[in-house]
């Protein structure tokens, strides 16, 4: 279907029609966050519909940007959900709301059940902005796309120390010495909306979730790890490709069954 929300309205189309000096187009000036829909439902707990508003608002307030409608944006929600179980929804400086929709990845049970491999990605694909989710996500991609080339599905990003951020596309969590552990938002990662939902949920569980550096002497004593987002949940890594070498995680491990269970309960 080729259709999506602009501006307050439904196009039937595949493009979009942009002045030539829409600071979105040159310079990659909007804000965006993606989102799985569940039961049909913005106002499901998965959904969380809230929060990913909360940080398009908090956003555009940093960069001075005007608000949306957030009514009309919601509206446009709604009209694409009908089609479409993934929503990525983007706001220009102006407050123009675009909202496009696509499907779950075919091979995502597989993912979910056995895990992926991944990259180092080098430090010269670090993101800009990283506490934002902007359109701006050139450095991502193009470290993603390094990994495929290397038949790997993700890449991870560093920072200057060597310690591992986050992947292209998601938050990180690890497991070992019986707690989890994450890195902390202090590094320079994106506040993913799934990463908080796990971190507030285990933590109700009576759950150690440790937020500390991901310094390379860490990651070698994990036993597991895996990445998050609002789109694929969780997804279990096998392998990390470095330079000096390969380390290898256990995409199986029982510390996976815990945390499935959030996504079980609040699932219907």
């Amino acid at each position: 279907m080729s259709f999506y929300w602009y501006d307050g309205q439904l196009i039937h189309s595949q493009t979009i029609e942009l002045p030539i000096d829409d600071p979105g187009l040159i310079y990659g000036a909007t804000v965006f966050t993606t989102l799985r829909i569940y039961d049909h439902s913005l106002d499901q707990k998965l959904t969380n519909w809230q929060a990913h508003c909360d940080r398009l608002k908090f956003s555009l307030q940093v960069f001075d940007w005007c608000t949306p409608h957030f009514g009309q944006l919601r509206q446009g929600a709604e009209l694409m959900m009908a089609h479409f179980p993934v929503l990525r929804i983007s706001v220009f400086p102006d407050g123009r709301e675009w909202i496009t929709g696509r499907e779950l990845p075919k091979d995502l049970a597989e993912k979910q059940n056995h895990g992926i491999s991944a990259v180092l990605a080098p430090l010269k694909y670090n993101r800009s902005l990283p506490n934002h989710k902007t359109g701006n996500y050139l450095s991502a991609w193009l470290a993603r796309n390094d990994a495929q080339k290397l038949n790997a599905e993700e890449a991870i990003l560093v920072d200057t120390l060597g310690n591992w951020l986050e992947t292209t596309t998601g938050n990180l969590f690890g497991w070992w010495d019986g707690c989890w552990w994450t890195p902390p938002l202090l590094v320079g990662i994106l506040p993913g909306i799934m990463r908080s939902q796990l971190i507030n949920w285990l933590q109700q569980q009576q759950q150690i979730v440790r937020e500390e550096p991901w310094t390379p002497e860490l990651v070698k004593k994990l036993e597991a790890i895996a990445y998050c987002n609002s789109v694929v949940e969780i997804v279990p890594v096998h392998t990390v490709i470095q330079p000096s070498g390969s380390l290898q995680y256990n995409p199986y491990h029982p510390c996976f069954q815990q945390i499935r269970k959030f996504f079980k309960i609040h699932n219907g």
